[in-house]
Parts: C-alpha cells; structure tokens; sequence
C-alpha cells in the first residue's frame, strides 16, 4: 500500500469509525493542522434515532478531537454543515456540543481558515458562518477566508481550492473548498462532501494537483431516487474512478458509508485501482482498524442490541427535550 512518508495523516473521526464527520489531523514538521473539525449523528434515520452505541462513539470522538485541538496551531472549515464545523449551542441529539465549551475546546487561539462566509455560499450556510463568527469563531485567534489562497508556515504549503460544488454543479446545498497540504515532495488533498465528485470541474481541479493521496467524500447512494438521480451517481461514481486512476491513494468516506451496499455500488472504483495498482481506504482501514459503520446498520442495532428502558425513555420525549437532555447511554 503506498504511504506518504513526511506528511502524517490521521482520520480522528468519519463514517468509517461510527459518525458523520471527515475531521482528520495533517502534521509536517512545521505545522499540526485539524481540518473539518465538526461531527454529527444522523437524528432519524429509518425512522429511528441514534442507537446508543452511535452516542458512545460520538462522545468517545468528541474527546479525540478535542485532545487533537490542543496539539494543532491551524483548524480549517470547508463549508459549514455541523459535521465539518462544530457550532456553539447545546446539542445532545445531533451534535454532542455542550453549549460554548465544545467549540471553546476546538477553536481557542487557533488561525482558522475557514470557507468564505459572504462569497459563494447558500443562505444556510451564510446564517451558519455569521453565527460562528460570532459564537464559537469569537475564540480563535484569527479568522481568515481561506478561498483560493495559499498560505505557508516554514516549508509546508497549505493551498485552498476555489469553492467547488457540494456534489452536482448546480447543488442546492452551495460550496466547499478542498485543501491541499505540501511539504517537500509529497502532496496530501483533502476533498470534502465533493459527492464523487459529481462535478467534473472539481475532478479536474484533483488531478491537476496530483496528490500522492486524497481523501474524498464518495457518492451518496443513500439518497438515490429522492434528492439525486441515478444518472447523478452514475457520474459521481465515474468520476471517482478517474480520480483513482490518477491518485495512488484514495481515502474514501463521508456520504458514500451511509448505505450497507456501497461496495458493490463502487466496484468500478476498485476496478479502477486493481488496474492501475493504487489503493483505496477507508479511514478505518487507513488507520488499520475495522469499520465501524453505525449509521448504517441502525435497524440492526435496535434488533440485536435494544437499549434500556431509561433509553426507551428518552427516545419518547419531544426533539427540543432530547436535544437539551444526554441521552442515557452507560
């Protein structure tokens, strides 16, 4: 399996280890950077809230990332849904945040580059970044929009994309931007919620790089049929396989995990690199460990594992009174 040598590259949390995030730690001898650093259930999904073992694992990454926070001078921000951003309120439910201090723990005294918060970017997500600006962004030591620039701390490169689609280019949900760590020879990218990528703008934004290694928010096969075509992941899938021809190594999560089949749905991505002989990973198996894909799996989990009675509880409350309340998890 190829390895970059002088850029280490930790996934602290994604699909692959239990919950929606991509946040990874990125160190070169110059600089500890922590991109994305947001993480997040799914509130309902087949018509049931997080197991407990997925509030276990959100709160056990929760730590991981804020123990990450302490080493790293840089946090980035790709765009701001909360599973790459992590907001200032109290959020039990959703986001695992108690009120300020979650964010506190990530963002005080860092330089945070984060996606322009007025340029290219949904009304959502602009109402999201005012709000960081001025909650959880008041304790960074700088904030900077980091769209298309490049900034360098003594030999390492940190470069931005120009905002790319968040999946088809004429995505409702607005932009992101992919950075991209350099430090003498090597080159690690970091693509996030690109869905593919469905465009093929961003595709040849990847190659164009020419990272030894990418990690990448696959195809969402799991809203297939309501919110994307076929014809959609048809091409997100295409494009992945171009990307994979060209990347030695591809980390693969975010969007593509939430669905049990997404083996067989990127086969032609596989195919792709037993032709070339590159490699593609999960996070989990980048670190080694076994998948652990919760999301998922969650019908599985209330059938074989189902929770106590004080859970059963908790689940009959009114969502304003789950997300104010922990969940009854030990």
């Amino acid at each position: 399996m190829f390895k970059l040598n002088k850029i280490k590259v930790t996934p602290l949390a994604a699909e692959s280890l239990g919950v929606r995030s991509m946040c990874t730690l990125v160190e070169t001898p110059d600089v500890t950077l922590l991109l994305d650093a947001g993480v997040s259930l799914c509130p309902y999904r087949f018509g049931l809230p997080p197991h407990p073992f997925e509030f276990q694992t959100i709160a056990k990454l929760r730590t991981r990332i804020a123990e990450a926070a302490d080493r790293a001078e840089v946090v980035t921000i790709s765009h701001y849904h909360f599973d790459h951003h992590t907001p200032s309120y109290q959020d039990w439910m959703v986001n695992w945040t108690e009120a300020d201090e979650t964010a506190r723990l990530i963002y005080q005294d860092k330089t945070v580059f984060m996606k322009n918060p007025k340029e290219k970017i949904n009304p959502s997500q602009r109402h999201r970044a005012w709000l960081f600006q001025k909650t959880g962004g008041k304790h960074a030591k700088a904030l900077e929009s980091a769209d298309g620039k490049k900034f360098t701390f003594g030999t390492t490169a940190l470069r931005f994309s120009e905002p790319v689609p968040h999946g088809p280019d004429d995505s409702m949900l607005g932009w992101v931007i992919m950075a991209t760590v350099e430090f003498e020879d090597e080159r690690f990218m970091f693509a996030p919620d690109v869905q593919g990528p469905m465009s093929t703008y961003t595709v040849d934004l990847i190659k164009a790089v020419k990272p030894q290694a990418v990690m990448v928010g696959g195809p969402p096969f799991y809203l297939g049929g309501f919110k994307v075509t076929d014809a959609q992941l048809k091409l997100g899938v295409e494009n992945l396989a171009g990307v994979v021809e060209n990347v030695p190594l591809t980390v693969l999560e975010h969007h593509a995990l939430r669905d049990e089949a997404w083996r067989e749905k990127i086969k032609p991505v596989h195919d792709a690199a037993l032709r070339t002989g590159h490699n593609v990973l999960t996070a989990a198996e980048f670190l080694g460990v076994e998948n652990v894909l919760l999301e998922s799996r969650r019908r599985q989990l209330y059938r074989d594992n189902p929770p106590s009675k004080e859970f059963e509880k908790w689940m009959r409350e009114t969502s304003t009174s789950k997300i104010a309340t922990k969940p009854p998890i030990d």
